[in-house]
């Protein structure tokens, strides 16, 4: 089977690698849009036309489904992408809130990018409580190598008392080693990749391959993959 997903930059690696776990036997093709970094403070029609750039990669391509392995486009363009290609494809939000609304949850917070928090695709969807916190420094941070425990503390530091964090932007799982420093140990941290590859079902195939495309490579892009990854892949960079 052939597996196609795409994110602003290195993000969507960490929804690849949950898909690795579960189902390694696929063909897989990853679109990093890393030319045009960050996607969290551009528009929907900017966002539109980068997306359509990877859906068009992906049909030549001929993937059989397509990830969005990206909050930002998910919660602003997954309806309007679904109308213009004939692939199945899959949002990277859907499951975490169907997951997230089997529990029972009471004080939820969301970390997103600015245009993820500005849909409120959360707390219009959640059953719990639910505040939204725009954080724009965190994907600089994880793309750049530069993690800054400062600034991650002081988003954290009036939320002692949720039930549950969700990363809703999939470069922050990266960070998940330093939210877990300043959260009480009750507190589940809701990965979105994990939730997605745990509802999604499909067969592996006889065949693995990772095949990785991004539109910009720089050293911090190589360090990032390495330390993400742990298969073979081949990498590729595309206009």
């Amino acid at each position: 089977m052939k597996i196609g997903l795409f994110d602003s930059g290195i993000g969507g690696l960490n929804v690849l690698k949950e898909f690795l776990k579960k189902y390694p036997q696929n063909e897989y093709y990853y679109y990093g849009d890393t030319k045009n970094i960050p996607y969290g403070n551009k528009d929907k029609d900017t966002l539109l036309k980068l997306s359509l750039k990877a859906i068009h990669f992906f049909e030549q391509k001929h993937v059989d489904l397509i990830v969005i392995a990206c909050g930002t486009v998910s919660s602003n363009c997954y309806l309007e992408l679904k109308k213009q290609t004939k692939i199945p494809i899959f949002d990277i939000i859907s499951s975490t809130i169907a997951y997230v609304n089997s529990k029972t949850f009471q004080n939820i917070l969301v970390f997103g990018t600015e245009r993820t928090i500005e849909s409120h695709i959360f707390k219009n969807n959640l059953k719990g409580m639910t505040t939204e916190i725009k954080t724009p420094e965190f994907v600089p941070m994880i793309e750049n190598l530069q993690i800054d425990s400062q600034i991650i503390a002081k988003y954290l530091k009036n939320f002692q008392d949720i039930d549950c964090l969700i990363l809703g932007c999939t470069h922050y799982p990266i960070l998940k080693a330093e939210f877990l420093k300043y959260l009480p140990s009750n507190v589940e941290i809701i990965d979105m990749g994990e939730c997605l590859v745990n509802k999604i079902h499909l067969e592996d195939s006889n065949k693995q391959s990772v095949n990785l495309y991004f539109t910009k490579i720089s050293d911090s892009l190589l360090k990032n993959i390495k330390k993400i990854l742990d298969c073979n892949y081949s990498l590729n960079n595309i206009e």
